[in-house]
């Protein structure tokens, strides 16, 4: 079986989405979900009507959250880093509050599968109690698909 990297990352929104505070971050949006989608490695991501902005997790309306699965972990750190979106990742200050929890976590699929949001907080949650580990982990400590399939928690 083949496998796939999943990845969760969250933000909390310092106003609503239609605030004059968030506009620059909205007006971008599309424009940097493009360059994920022709990323190389690129496979899928989490959305509902063209972006994920309206999925909610854990209950919070403030919360924004982003979902994709790529071919490798080095295809998602080219996209995250040395691509168009770094121009909006180093901008973050000005759309979201500084998370005190562990807000990415990164982990291996089939490569046919696409995690549901309930999965993907699962691997967040699983990773703020448990540290990085196979199941769940960030790019400050990236992990095999080998350590994943070998993982017993």
């Amino acid at each position: 079986m083949n496998y796939h990297l999943a990845q969760i990352n969250i933000a909390k929104m310092l106003a609503p989405l239609d605030s004059p505070i968030m506009a620059d971050f909205v007006a971008n949006l599309e424009r940097i979900n493009e360059v994920a989608e022709a990323s190389e490695g690129f496979v899928w991501r989490l959305q509902d009507y063209g972006n994920a902005t309206s999925i909610r997790i854990y209950d919070d309306d403030f919360l924004l959250v982003n979902m994709s699965v790529w071919k490798d972990v080095d295809s998602l750190f080219r996209y995250a880093y040395q691509s168009q979106h770094v121009e909006i990742f180093k901008r973050r200050k000005e759309w979201f509050e500084k998370m005190a929890q562990m807000h990415v976590a990164l982990w291996f699929v089939p490569e046919d599968h696409h995690p549901s949001v309930e999965e993907a907080t699962q691997r967040l949650d699983y990773l703020r109690s448990n540290g990085e580990t196979p199941y769940a982990f960030s790019f400050k400590k990236r992990f095999s698909i080998e350590d994943n399939l070998n993982f017993k928690s």
